[in-house]
């Protein structure tokens, strides 16, 4: 059996990725850091180990499997997710995301010692800035924030890793993902738990146009990318559909049966706002991707993850 490596297992994507891979027959490697708490189930899979790894340890990775007790043979596909410093201030801390930047490349490292056959890596839609068009592969890029910036740079300097290495470079720039597992501070987990709580929801006007996408179908794409994608190429991770925020706020309030005011325009928006924001999927539909869950579909399983993940605590 074939095996991948996922790095930063543990968020949305991550635990999407990881039911994919096993679903398309992948026995998985998950590495998370060492004090990660959620991890206990994952333990338990079958077809997934876990390696405990800290972001700045990658290139003791094969030292570490070992004494871990894992095989390092029958890798084919490196997916890396893992990054610190995704929100707030830290963002913009250069020297926290020069740390992602150095990791990435120890993951091709670690990769080409597992002899994985390509390395897959997520950049972001921040890479690209505040744009009024379609994001495709060819926008000009043009990152305003330490996060956006580490997130392009790290797309450039693991694509020269990999060639120097032989091994094919995937790059993957995601848009939003919502979906079980996500961190709270999202805006979608904001407003879930907000309204499941009976509180007030305080927002922007909410009247960017956004393009939002599903934890599982955002994991199929990245799944396909690696098997199918070509190398150098970079694919746009989203649904190609795009709706006013305000719409999907209300959409999530009509399923939870939220009855308050919603407060929208009590806070601002946020400096260098990107106000529009839709993903050009044509290259994924050449890999025969189509995503498959409506935004109503993925809050509903999204708020029933919720509700299963309150009553446990």
């Amino acid at each position: 059996m074939k095996k991948v490596v996922i790095t930063g297992a543990t968020g949305a994507i991550g635990r999407a990725l990881i039911s994919a891979c096993v679903k398309a027959g992948y026995e998985v490697l998950a590495v998370v850091h060492r004090e990660s708490k959620r991890v206990s189930d994952l333990d338990n899979n079958e077809h997934c180990r876990v390696l405990r790894l800290d972001l700045c340890e990658y290139d003791l990775a094969i030292d570490e499997m070992r004494k871990q007790g894992i095989e390092s043979d029958d890798y084919e596909l490196f997916f890396h997710l893992a990054w610190k410093a995704t929100f707030g201030k830290d963002r913009d801390d250069s020297d926290m995301q020069l740390e992602n930047v150095k990791a990435a490349l120890a993951a091709v490292r670690f990769a080409n010692a597992l002899r994985c056959k390509a390395f897959i890596g997520t950049g972001s839609q921040a890479e690209y800035g505040r744009v009024e068009g379609i994001l495709s592969p060819d926008t000009p890029a043009f990152p305003e924030t330490g996060y956006g910036i580490a997130k392009l740079c790290t797309g450039q300097l693991t694509r020269l890793a990999c060639e120097q290495l032989g091994m094919r470079h995937i790059w993957c720039r995601v848009l939003s993902v919502y979906g079980p597992y996500d961190r709270d501070q999202t805006l979608i987990s904001y407003v879930i738990m907000q309204m499941m709580k009976g509180e007030e929801v305080e927002l922007s006007p909410c009247d960017q146009m956004w393009d939002y996408i599903y934890s599982d179908d955002a994991a199929r794409a990245i799944l396909l990318a690696g098997q199918k994608g070509e190398n150098r190429k970079i694919y746009i991770i989203g649904s190609g559909e795009v709706h006013s925020l305000r719409e999907y706020i209300n959409k999530i309030a009509e399923i939870i049966g939220y009855e308050k005011k919603i407060r929208f325009g009590k806070r601002p928006y946020n400096d260098k706002q990107v106000m529009f924001l839709q993903a050009d999927i044509s290259e994924l539909k050449k890999l025969n991707y189509n995503s498959s869950v409506s935004f109503t579909d993925g809050i509903r399983k999204t708020v029933q993850w919720q509700r299963e993940r309150r009553d446990v605590i």
